[in-house]
């Protein structure tokens, strides 16, 4: 164990001295400006250029080609600020020695890590947390990721993301909150305090890192690392809010996006890292790029890795993420007059500003006591409640055969390729999780139902495409094909089917059929399985689907069928547990889906706040002229904020306290529901508006409210909403954050697919 001596060593001054308060109480920035131009005062020009210099010494999972070399001299040599990729408090110290003990000023090390849904207790994938709707959960579930991070070393958290994503094909909208701006908001906000605390300076939390800035989740095509190109009244209405919020919210770093605003890569973009990021929002931490993000401009048509390093230097960015642009060619450029000494030291400052807000100057082995990682990660307490949250995520998207909740003692036959396979349970982007720590599905109902008869079958293979196969299994095995061929396979399935009562099909996607550099342009679920859940379907019997995937996906088939259909994501570590409380009935789902389900690819983007164009396709049936499809209606498969329960909510008394809302007063909207079923249960109560008139076109609807409660069957309870001119405020052509004065129409309803029959007048 690393102990904690009350006599510290000053680093810069090489002084012993007794620390007479502590860092909690030294929060003015004052005292952090002098203790930073102290060092500062102190660097030569290489020093500086080192502290922007962030490797990966190998050894985790890299999102590039590139992973760093001759780290340990780097180090030494003053050349790197920061680490990622390496954990555990032994190796860590190795690190952090080299860094305090072995150069000139002994400037310690930030330690980042990917921690995107927990660390070792892996939670469902965001999308999945997301549709929790649940504030206070989604917080602590990034507190429990930060102390386990934490114990485990790790002090910079490249997360949330935080990327609005319309486009299913784009495999990393399994990292985000979904389609809604406000949604995403909110969530972004509560990741960030989750992870920061009230006070960095503690040992259990980390420095927040709000990613893609920004425009990611919108590449062309559902492509990932493509090309963006929006408005800015698009930007600044629909896919800026949530990093704003989380900004608000206090993170600490920022990461770039690879993808170009504007004709200017993220990475390189002064408007973007400067004008807009710390110009008008005022934030004050440091900017990272992502993965060779810098380099990558090379190829994007910036010129050579010199012109794209002082680009992006004087763009705003602060930290060169493995590329080391930075450290191969700042000096030259400085020696040539391409960019100044000040720039340098500006982004060096930053860096040194966030390892004193987190203490390092004062204990730079804070993060490395050997006793916390036995005690804080993979507690019976997280694992508990990595369970609730995964119960909490899954949404009841059909209930026509009845099937769910199951009795205790039912004969079922469990079957499909994600039945009984840890591999697939954690998700995308959990490097930090062991897949055999997972609970699987089958375990998990013999955990909560021993009394139940259950046959397994695997059924099919996840898919019968060999390269897709390939393609997916880059970090180990997810989609195997079985040797025992496909009709065998679903020959086994369909004698077990017979032999049962009720089917539980578990079937979607691998963990890696979604997330970073996962592109679809097939949104199906793959036809080895649609095979095996079509001649399942014939059997007759009543059948469920428990459906993993990491995005939306084309369902229409399936939603045809007279079956149930429970949506469960990734659902985490505890996946078969949490799995077997919801189909069981111990938890009633209450999940609500953040991102609109297509009825096939066609259809994408389609989303619930699209705008009412000059000849709307509103109507029922075609209408030649119109903006309609000739094959299919408008709408989504499933609309945003869509999720039922085993229980019926029922809504009435919809009104406005007032018919007018002044410019400086507020009024109340409520509803009343009812829960009119036979199960308690959880609903998600939403609040949308619509601007009648405005001077921008606006969209159908826009979510600004929503509130999350337990209702006993048969109670009914009253939802009250507090707006204010505040709440309807826009972004107008002039880019003036402004409220219009006019008439709104509004609903309060489960789901986004509601009617407006309500309204009132916003006047000056």
């Amino acid at each position: 164990m690393i102990k904690k001596s009350l006599i510290t060593f000053s680093l810069i001054t090489g002084c012993f001295f007794t620390p007479t308060k502590s860092l909690q109480a030294q929060t003015s920035e004052s005292e952090m400006d002098a203790k930073v131009e102290e060092i500062l005062a102190k660097m030569t020009i290489e020093e500086k250029i080192g502290q922007l210099n962030l490797l990966n010494p190998g050894g985790g999972v890299a999102t590039g080609a590139v992973v760093s070399d001759n780290v340990q001299q780097k180090i030494k040599d003053g050349e790197v600020g920061g680490l990622f990729g390496v954990a555990g408090p032994e190796k860590i110290k190795i690190a952090q020695d080299y860094a305090v003990n072995d150069t000139r000023l002994g400037i310690p090390l930030l330690i980042g890590s990917d921690v995107i849904h927990g660390y070792k207790t892996t939670f469902p994938i965001p999308l999945g947390t997301a549709a929790s709707w649940d504030m206070e959960m989604i917080k602590r579930s990034a507190e429990i990721a930060a102390q386990e991070a934490t114990a485990d070393g790790i002090n910079w958290n490249f997360s949330p993301m935080v990327d609005i994503a319309r486009d299913p094909r784009w495999g990393r909208i399994a990292e985000g909150a979904g389609e809604d701006p406000y949604l995403g908001s909110q969530i972004a906000k509560a990741m960030v305090q989750g992870y920061q605390g009230d006070d960095l300076t503690k040992e259990n939390t980390m420095i927040a890192t709000v990613k893609h800035f920004a425009l990611y989740g919108a590449s062309e095509a559902g492509r990932d690392y493509n090309t963006t190109d929006m408005s800015r009244v698009k930007m600044f209405n629909e896919y800026l809010p949530p990093y704003k919020a989380a900004i608000d919210a206090g993170a600490g770093s920022v990461m770039s996006s690879f993808n170009d605003i504007d004709g200017v890569p993220a990475t390189g973009n002064k408007w973007l890292l400067t004008d807009l990021l710390r110009d008008r929002w005022g934030f004050k931490g440091f900017v990272t790029s992502d993965y060779t993000s810098l380099n990558e401009m090379i190829a994007h048509g910036m010129g050579d890795l010199q012109a794209v390093s002082a680009l992006a230097l004087k763009a705003g960015l602060d930290m060169d993420m493995v590329g080391e642009g930075f450290l191969k060619t700042l000096k030259k450029s400085l020696d040539e007059g391409k960019v100044t000494e000040e720039e340098i030291t500006t982004a060096a400052r930053r860096i040194l500003e966030a390892k004193y807000k987190l203490g390092l100057f004062e204990d730079p082995y804070k993060y490395l006591d050997e006793n916390r990682p036995e005690k804080d990660i993979l507690s019976e307490e997280n694992r508990a409640f990595s369970r609730k949250v995964a119960a909490h995520s899954f949404v009841l998207l059909k209930k026509d055969a009845g099937v769910f909740p199951l009795k205790k003692n039912a004969k079922i036959a469990l079957i499909g390729p994600l039945a009984n396979n840890k591999n697939n349970m954690l998700g995308t982007w959990a490097p930090t999780g062991d897949p055999q720590l997972s609970v699987p599905v089958l375990e998990g109902i013999k955990n909560v139902a021993p009394k139940a008869k259950v046959s397994y079958a695997q059924g099919a293979n996840i898919t019968d495409d060999a390269q897709l196969a390939e393609n997916i299994n880059v970090f180990g095995p997810r989609a195997e094909i079985s040797k025992t061929s496909p009709e065998k396979m679903l020959e086994e399935a369909l004698k077990v089917a017979k032999k049962s009562d009720v089917i539980v099909a578990v079937v979607g996607e691998a963990t890696e059929m979604s997330g970073e550099a996962a592109s679809r342009t097939n949104l199906l679920i793959p036809e080895s399985q649609k095979k095996l859940i079509r001649e399942l379907a014939k059997t007759g019997k009543p059948m469920a689907l428990v459906l993993m995937s990491g995005r939306p996906l084309n369902i229409s088939e399936e939603s045809d069928m007279n079956i149930d259909i429970l949506q469960v994501w990734h659902p985490g570590v505890e996946a078969g547990n949490a799995i077997a409380d919801v189909i069981f009935g111990d938890y009633n789902p209450s999940g609500k889906i953040t991102a609109s389900w297509p009825r096939n690819v066609g259809q994408v983007p389609v989303y619930y706040s699209m705008k009412r164009t000059g000849r709307p396709g509103e109507t029922e049936g075609f209408e030649k002229f119109k903006s309609e499809y000739l094959d299919l209606p408008n709408s989504p498969l499933y609309p945003f904020g869509y999720g039922l329960s085993y229980t019926n909510f029922e809504y009435s008394d919809v009104k406005a306290s007032a018919d007018e809302l002044k410019m400086d007063g507020n009024i109340t909207l409520s509803a009343t529901i009812t829960n009119t079923g036979d199960y308690d249960g959880e609903e998600v109560v939403q609040l949308y508006i619509h601007d009648k008139v405005r001077s921008i076109t606006p969209p159908m609807k826009q979510l600004i409210g929503f509130e999350k409660f337990m209702l006993k069957k048969g109670e009914s309870k009253t939802v009250t909403f507090e707006i204010s001119a505040e709440d309807l405020k826009f972004y107008n052509s002039s880019l003036d954050y402004v409220a219009e004065p006019g008439e709104f129409e509004f609903f309060i309803a489960g789901s986004s697919d509601a009617e407006f029959e309500n309204t009132f007048t916003l006047v000056e």
